[in-house]
């Protein structure tokens, strides 16, 4: 059996200034959320005033890459009140920038500043903020929390995320049977052509299955009941309102903003398992990449302890511990896109030379037994 040293956590009393000290570094998460709102809520812009929203964006990836580390262990005795209070803005935010973003590009044109700034502001604030969050949401074990959550992915048009990364990532993470862990030696283009219309399968066959046929038609009465459709239906019946209420560009810059976020997931499922392999019927801590980076932590709501995220799905992300066998990425995720989308061959080295310090993947000593 593979052992680990579990991390030690603090388990003293928090005083009330700490806590507030602690909570104070999630309020990051609101960086891109915020901006999209200040950016939603201003409009139409001129040009240049358009471009200035993109600002915190871009410059996010700079932040990131000069963050300090944050290796600090999470105070197991904190009040999760506020954190919770926290993500409940955060799916606000999420409906109201969607909202208004269709309500600004009403008397817009397609080939406007205001129409490429909304698709990358408010699209990066649904996948840095939206996404992440519904992400915590539906592994929380409350249904209310779970709905959020769904809804959410729905603005972006990838409800079935919920089916598929659920039920389906979790338990197969680090196998060949999964579509969302990118394989040794895999480029992001090849990984995202493969992943996405995979993970959709994915998700349509795990519902046919509960639903009593693995291979159930699409005009079977019983595919009503699947969530799968109901996740198509949702996000179909909201484009289809923005269309109707605020018109073809509004609907054509809503559709962008989904892509470029549901993209953004993309490129973090891409390196948040690339090369792994796992041999053992547990997803242990050294089946994800995690990142030290302070900036990420606090501003993607905990995500970069990724490792122990698939140890201990439900955990909250106020409460996720650094594990030292996890492999680490060369930078923190905002720093990671670059790499990705611009350098893949050079990401790739710098993967592989982890892999092989750690013995991981293609360098594994033998298989982990569970």
């Amino acid at each position: 059996m593979a052992r680990f040293a579990v991390p030690a956590v603090d388990e003293a009393p928090v005083p009330a200034a700490r806590a507030a000290a602690i909570f104070a570094r999630h309020l990051l998460s609101l960086l891109f959320p915020l901006n999209a709102l200040a950016f939603v809520g201003t409009g139409p812009h001129r040009g240049w005033v358009a471009v200035a929203f993109l600002v915190p964006v871009f410059g996010s990836v700079f932040l990131d890459k000069v963050s300090p580390v944050e290796t600090r262990q999470p105070s197991v005795r904190m009040p999760a009140w506020p954190f919770d209070l926290l993500l409940v803005v955060l799916v606000l935010l999420q409906f109201a920038n969607v909202a208004l973003l269709a309500r600004m590009m009403h008397h817009q044109g397609l080939w406007s500043f205001d129409a490429l700034s909304g698709m990358i502001a408010v699209g990066s604030s649904s996948a840095y903020s939206g996404i992440v969050v519904a992400h915590e949401l539906i592994h929380r074990p409350q249904k209310t929390w779970q709905a959020l959550g769904r809804l959410i992915l729905a603005t972006v048009m990838y409800e079935h995320f919920y089916t598929e990364h659920v039920r389906g990532h979790h338990v197969r993470v680090g196998t060949r049977e999964d579509p969302a862990t990118a394989r040794f030696g895999e480029s992001f283009f090849r990984f995202y052509l493969r992943t996405v219309p995979a993970q959709f399968r994915s998700a349509w066959r795990l519902e046919t299955t509960r639903l009593g046929d693995v291979d159930m038609k699409w005009h079977d009465p019983r595919i009503l009941r699947s969530r799968v459709v109901h996740g198509v239906l949702l996000g179909v019946g909201l484009s289809a309102s923005i269309l109707a209420l605020s018109g073809p560009v509004a609907f054509a810059v809503h559709l962008l903003q989904a892509w470029w976020a549901t993209r953004a997931l993309e490129v973090v499922n891409y390196f948040e398992h690339w090369g792994l392999t796992r041999s053992s019927a547990r997803v242990l801590p050294m089946h994800s990449w995690d990142t030290h980076s302070r900036f990420t932590y606090y501003a993607l709501t905990g995500l970069s302890r990724h490792a122990d995220h698939h140890a201990f799905a439900s955990r909250p992300y106020q409460q996720l511990r650094v594990w030292e066998e996890s492999p680490k990425l060369p930078g923190g995720y905002l720093a990671m896109f670059p790499l990705v989308l611009g350098r893949n061959r050079r990401f790739q080295a710098l993967m592989t030379a982890e892999l092989r310090k750690k013995k991981l993947g293609p360098f594994a000593e033998g298989q982990v037994a569970a």
